[in-house]
């Protein structure tokens, strides 16, 4: 009977099985490691010389290997009218309605070509021609319309298809159209929506009661313009203001919003923007909060007016929230500042960001730039744009909406989170 551990396998065991020495079974491990590592090398550098010598292998290999994110799996609600109830919780493409309604508009007023004929002349004609060249011209026309049948759906929908969002260079980087609101948000929140000049914003940033968070609610100051500080207290000889008595106060000297920065250990976790005078208010969590110091090769920002981007707001609800994000910032930017603050929405997560930008010459070692059809754009073929972070950067979660300015328990809320549990489906 062999001994165990023996370096010899028994008889009627193949050669292939695990050896008893712990050494033994490493080294054997690492060599077929390193001979399946070799013979995928061999297979990517045959790959790449077939590509080399046909470019179009490439092209077709990249077109089939597109990953298959979140964000090609996305999925809409079917909603034909932009005016329906709970519109806030639908998620529905804004711009794809509007454009919708567009094509209908144009197909309607569209002049008759020759050869068409209105629907009362051609009823009569088909009612004088004789049964029997009817029932053989109906076979006819049976077998033109299942020819024409695959050709009217390819050419019902001229949206793109979710490979081709997905491989469009822009596709991340859509910026959002703020003229598509739709009539019934517009009149279910008239101070957000209105067709006057809105007033240059003043924004009263605070804290929660005996909150740490001095220098983050400072920064804050910085990223908003024409905004200050006031710190909350519990002292035992203080007035403990709630957020209504707050906003109260705020309205009554001329502020359009209040924002009050939440704690949890010492670090930011909530924002809560309030729209005066009347409301509505937008409940943040915060997360992933670094400091303008902390960043790598950081600037140092300056008091001019920035500009303001926002991308990837489509629905009812995140047009409602860009809205509320471009009444914290002047409609008149200050260009000579460089200045520029991104508000960019992914899966419903608000990335912040706040850069410096300069122009100078294209590099070598850089690529073209391309339009929304990934082609190299012309006039921009030797200018590139160089960005410097300054601070801070955060992201933001939409958690509820309230109608109005109420406290903290008991309120009326137009839209609340989680209300949606299929993770292909975001609200913004």
């Amino acid at each position: 009977m062999p001994r165990k551990g023996m370096s010899r396998p028994p008889p009627g065991v193949s050669q292939d099985a695990k050896p008893g020495n712990k050494q033994q079974r490493k080294l054997a491990h690492i060599k077929r490691k390193r001979a399946k590592d070799s013979s995928r090398r061999e297979e990517r550098y045959a790959v790449k010389k077939e590509e080399a010598k046909n470019p179009k292998l490439r092209a077709e290999r990249l077109q089939r290997n597109i990953p298959l994110t979140l964000d090609r799996k996305r999925v809409w609600d079917e909603a034909d009218s932009d005016a329906e109830e709970h519109g806030l919780g639908l998620s529905v493409d804004v711009e794809r309605i509007k454009r919708a309604k567009q094509e209908e508009e144009d197909e309607l007023n569209r002049p008759l070509e020759e050869g068409e004929y209105e629907s009362g002349d051609a009823q009569s004609d088909n009612e004088s021609i004789d049964s029997m060249i009817a029932s053989s011209d109906g076979e006819d026309e049976d077998e033109d319309q299942n020819e024409a049948e695959p050709a009217r759906g390819r050419g019902k929908s001229k949206l793109p298809s979710a490979t081709e969002r997905a491989t469009s260079p822009t596709h991340s980087t859509r910026s959002t159209n703020l003229n598509l609101a739709p009539e019934a948000l517009a009149a279910k929140f008239p101070t957000l929506f209105t067709n006057e000049a809105p007033p240059t914003p003043k924004v009263l940033i605070t804290t929660s009661i005996n909150s740490n968070l001095h220098n983050e609610a400072e920064t804050l100051t910085d990223l908003f313009p024409n905004s200050v500080y006031i710190r909350r207290t519990a002292h035992r000889y203080s007035h403990k203001f709630s957020i209504k008595e707050i906003a109260k106060f705020a309205s009554n000297r001329n502020f359009t919003t209040v924002a009050v920065l939440q704690e949890d250990q010492k670090k930011p976790s909530g924002l809560i923007l309030v729209h005066l005078p009347v409301g509505p208010t937008f409940h943040f969590s915060i997360s992933n909060w670094i400091d303008g110091k902390r960043l790598p090769g950081h600037g140092r920002p300056t008091e001019h007016w920035p500009e303001l981007i926002l991308n990837n707001f489509r629905t009812p609800l995140g047009l409602l929230t860009a809205h509320m994000f471009q009444r914290l910032f002047p409609p008149q930017p200050e260009f000579e500042g460089r200045q520029v603050v991104t508000l960019h929405n992914q899966r419903d997560y608000i990335f912040v960001r706040r850069h410096r930008y300069v122009f100078r010459e294209k590099r070598e070692t850089e690529k073209a730039v391309v339009d929304t059809d990934g082609k190299e754009m012309k006039g921009a073929e030797g200018i590139r744009t160089g960005l410097q972070e300054l601070g801070p950067r955060f992201t933001l979660k939409l958690r509820r909406v309230d109608k109005g300015i109420q406290r903290m328990s008991g309120q009326e809320w137009e839209w609340e989170g989680k209300m949606e549990k299929e993770r292909t489906k975001f609200q913004l």
